[in-house]
């Protein structure tokens, strides 16, 4: 990877660690803090690299409409889903519940 991919993605991260327990913010929102509206895809890039990161909720990521698209890059079937769910996140079919309520925009609270 170049230089430039890998320092966005270290942005990425940065913005991801943010994200507060029992909230989720989605790929675009992520990329659009970043000066990147357009990048929403290599937000999710990102994210896929980061699973193994330990410091990174990478579960607190999903798709505008509040999908668990990124769920098959964690390890086991639903462990994004449980992840959430320990946070107070309701899922249903991949789903996030009341997905206004708990949406973390970084652009308003950062």
């Amino acid at each position: 990877m170049n230089p430039k991919t890998l320092n966005f993605f270290e942005k990425v991260y940065e913005v991801a660690k943010l994200i507060p327990y029992g909230r989720v913010t989605s790929y675009g929102a992520i990329a659009t803090y970043l000066g990147a509206a357009r990048s929403a895809r290599m937000v999710g890039y990102a994210m896929n690299g980061s699973y193994n990161m330990d410091n990174v909720p990478a579960h607190r990521v999903v798709n505008r409409n509040g999908l668990l698209t990124g769920k098959q890059h964690f390890e086991g079937t639903n462990l994004m889903q449980q992840l959430l769910e320990s946070e107070g996140i309701i899922v249903i079919n991949n789903q996030i519940q009341d997905f206004e309520i708990v949406f973390w925009n970084p652009l308003k609270e950062l």
